[in-house]
């Protein structure tokens, strides 16, 4: 990660130069491809995937199930750059694993592993607070609020995005140029597999401690869904909470 973001060393992150050059040496070894999976609700999982050629090194970030034919891509930094592939509310619903599962399960680790795939310009300050937490937790310094805030403007190939959630898809959809959630997520998939996917990713918990008008995606953050057909836009612009809505057709849904 110290390598994605100008003006902070390896030291910013609790790391050894040395250490974290031996370190991308090894994510970078052509014949090693390392893979790390994150373990999600029903069988579901993010596979992180680093791709060793000759030239360079790219990283692939997939939404797995085994029974999907396909994987789904959340994000990728080759030459065709995929990303953002998840907003805020969605990354906080993944910090805790499910119970007895096996892979990446440490909050703190899932959340620094998966953090290139946010691009969310309305990430909150719960945000700001949960990231530099995981950074702590994995050596950095304390004072690692300001490094917290410059991961969480994006990745620097595709940066922080506008989105907002669609009701009626139950998907948030993403504005960014390269991103592929500017269509539902899994909307190829048949109804059941949809609804488990959208259920892994939204705190339930939370949720279903809500009123009927109220959908809680994220820890002290809320969102009113509105009328049938309406659509709720979040931006790094418009104040939190705030709401457009509109039917399918119109100009705030697009």
């Amino acid at each position: 990660m110290a390598g994605l973001y100008e003006g902070f060393a390896p030291e910013a992150f609790g790391a050894d130069a040395g250490d974290a050059d031996a370190m991308l040496d090894k994510l970078h070894d052509p014949s090693a491809w390392p893979v790390f999976t994150v373990p999600l609700t029903d069988g579901s999982a993010i596979v992180v995937h680093y791709n060793s050629g000759e030239e360079f090194t790219t990283t692939d970030h997939f939404l797995t199930h085994p029974g999907w034919s396909q994987d789904l891509v959340l994000a990728s930094d080759d030459e065709d750059r995929i990303g953002p592939g998840l907003c805020w509310p969605e990354l906080a619903a993944l910090l805790e694993a499910p119970q007895d599962a096996t892979g990446v399960t440490d909050p703190h680790r899932r959340l620094l592993l998966l953090l290139p795939v946010l691009g969310d310009a309305a990430a909150s300050e719960d945000a700001v607070a949960a990231v530099a937490q995981a950074l702590v937790a994995q050596g950095a310094p304390e004072a690692s609020e300001p490094l917290a805030r410059r991961l969480l403007q994006g990745h620097p190939m595709w940066g922080a995005q506008d989105w907002w959630f669609d009701p009626d898809e139950q998907s948030w959809i993403c504005e960014g140029d390269h991103s592929p959630r500017k269509v539902p997520l899994g909307e190829h998939l048949p109804p059941q597999q949809r609804a488990a996917l959208e259920a892994c990713l939204t705190l339930r918990d939370r949720a279903d401690a809500a009123d009927s008008n109220s959908r809680t995606v994220a820890a002290g953050w809320s969102l009113r869904t509105g009328p049938p057909g309406g659509c709720v836009r979040r931006s790094g612009n418009r104040p939190e909470g705030e709401e457009i809505h509109g039917g399918q057709g119109s100009a705030a849904c697009q």
